[in-house]
């Protein structure tokens, strides 16, 4: 199998796609700090004894949510094994300091998930530093490669602490991971440091950047190949790699040429099919992907495949079969995790049962999130549970739609603006034109315009041609146009505003959470309604009071 590395990455957002035999299996995107995997030194906010859980204020959004099975850490490993039944309120209290890790992020209007059992990952080790236990990795199969990876870790592993020897560790030499083990024991000691200097709330350890990430946890000696079209990020990828890995440097190749690298390769139309309910399998049958509250529903389907034997049955499993493979394959280009029921077509022969399920657990080897096999109910359905660490693909990329009230998702106002720039830099860089025109929804012109219009002028700055925005409350939140000509064409299609003009406008809420200020519509243009914020949802009459400022400003009417 031939597996490649894409990443793409400016100063908004970084995105990598990793391939198989030129079939894009993961995605990963990054558009702000990750808490899963991240150290803080937090405060107890409140003890549930009814929950048998306590919430741990980390200085984020929400608080944490805390468990008694997880809260048990820092009270010694004997204290913590007898008091792991024990209720919430014998292990902590309110106002006590305690250096937790996030293990889920926070999900809608729950927060993150933490637990006190902090554990410092490396690239073929795993420190536990709260817990005295050597363990080897379940998908390192054979026993005498097992077996010295176990003694390495026994005899390099810090006193009363612990260690997990990863898959990645094969085959590496005591040196290797002797140098991998001090490193992780020094990064532990550097987190206690920060905790004693810092108060509570406070995070005292960053997990890594989404580069830093897949150079530590996907590029092994299976990858044949590494893309990545950010000069700067390359330059440290190749310095890691000489530290770390030398073997691997060879593998990594700078993309630079003028057809952006996910156009190139065609990823940013494997992700839009990613995101659609109905997956078409090669044979012509499909799957229908559906998430509720409570877990992922998979239906497997015919569909237009009618087989080329004369047995239903031979038809049946040749679709379920293929079904596995892109059902594998989905977990983990969504990153579904949680609950997952798959409805495959029904087979009255046991052995064919028999042969799917092996094809699902084959198939979950590739995945290197931990996905478990439960089962075949009574009914044929097959029952998985998967690792949830993160927000999914789905929930990352897409919003509740307002359109549907709930019923159904679209397209972020912040995914949307991301893709008119990347659009706009690609028009751009093939053009002689003198300036742009875009023109969007609203709601996605307050992400492209950013606060005081910052993000526009960078991009200006950046095609080096003005960029004229119109906004329009008529299109679709995911519909926009971008047109390229001559500058006094494109300015045209503007309508400027004057100075104490008025009009009747609906008030929406303003830049940031934390604006005093509304928005409005006016002629097309986004302008900010000063010290209306209190007043978002109402209809109100505006006097345009200032069109110096990038984005013109204006008051009440009286």
């Amino acid at each position: 199998m031939f597996k490649e590395i894409l990443i793409t990455r400016d100063e908004r957002e970084g995105r990598a796609a990793v391939l198989e035999d030129g079939v894009l299996s993961e995605f990963l995107i990054a558009r702000e700090e990750r808490q899963v995997g991240s150290i803080y030194k937090g405060r107890v906010a409140n003890v549930l004894p009814g929950m048998n859980a306590a919430f741990v204020d980390l200085g984020l959004e929400r608080n944490g949510f805390l468990c008694a099975d997880d809260a048990a850490a820092h009270l010694g490993e004997e204290a913590s094994a007898s008091l792991k039944t024990a209720n919430i309120k014998d292990m902590i209290k309110v106002d006590q300091e305690v250096i937790v890790q996030v293990v889920k992020e926070a999900v809608g209007t729950k927060g993150a998930r933490i637990t006190t059992f902090v554990t410092m990952p490396g690239r073929y080790l795993v420190l536990l530093p709260s817990a005295n236990y050597v363990g080897v990795s379940r998908r390192v199969e054979d026993e005498k490669e097992r077996e010295r990876l176990r003694l390495i870790a026994e005899k390099s592993k810090p006193e009363g602490m612990g260690v997990i020897v990863r898959t990645s560790a094969v085959g590496r030499s005591d040196e290797e991971l002797t140098r991998e083990m001090k490193f992780l024991a020094r990064s532990w000691n550097r987190v206690q440091k920060s905790a004693r200097r810092r108060r509570a709330p406070a995070i005292v350890h960053q997990e890594l950047a989404l580069i830093d990430k897949i150079v530590r946890d996907i590029l092994h000696s299976d990858v044949n190949r590494l893309v990545i079209d950010n000069a700067e990020e390359y330059a440290k990828v190749i310095e890691r790699l000489e530290a770390s890995a030398p073997k691997l440097v060879e593998r990594v190749f700078l993309y630079n040429h003028n057809v952006p690298l996910f156009e190139f390769y065609g990823i940013d139309h494997e992700i839009e099919q990613a995101l659609s309910r109905k997956v078409w399998l090669e044979s012509g049958g499909y799957l229908i992907i559906d998430r509720t509250e409570a877990l992922w529903a998979i239906d497997v389907n015919t569909g237009k495949y009618i087989g080329k034997t004369s047995s239903l049955a031979d038809t049946i499993l040749k679709t379920n079969l293929e079904a596995v493979r892109e059902i594998c394959r989905q977990l983990r280009l969504r990153d579904i995790g949680g609950i997952i029921i798959v409805d495959f077509i029904d087979m009255e022969s046991a052995s064919d049962r028999r042969r799917l399920l092996s094809a699902v657990v084959e198939e979950l080897k590739k995945d290197r999130t931990r996905t478990h096999l439960v089962g075949m109910t009574e009914l044929g359905l097959v029952q998985l549970t998967r690792k949830r660490e993160g927000k999914d693909l789905d929930l990352v990329l897409r919003e509740e739609c307002p359109y549907c009230e709930g019923r159904g998702r679209i397209l972020s106002p912040r995914t949307v603006a991301l893709r008119i720039r990347r659009e706009i830099l690609r028009k751009a860089a093939g053009s002689r034109e003198e300036a742009v025109f875009v023109e969007m929804h609203p709601r996605v012109g307050k992400e492209f315009l950013g606060q005081d219009a910052e993000e526009l002028q960078a991009l200006e700055q950046q095609v080096g041609r003005p960029v004229y925005v119109r906004v329009s409350e008529d299109l679709h939140q995911e519909q926009y146009d971008v047109l390229m000509g001559r500058r006094k064409d494109m300015a045209r299609r503007i309508e400027k505003l004057n100075l104490g003009q008025k009009a009747e406008v609906y008030l929406e809420e303003g830049f940031g959470s934390d604006s005093r200020s509304a928005t409005a519509v006016v002629n097309g243009n986004l302008v900010e309604a000063l010290n209306l914020g209190d007043r978002v949802g109402d209809i109100v009459e505006l006097r345009v009071s200032d069109i110096t400022a990038a984005v013109p400003k204006a008051k009440l009417h009286r």
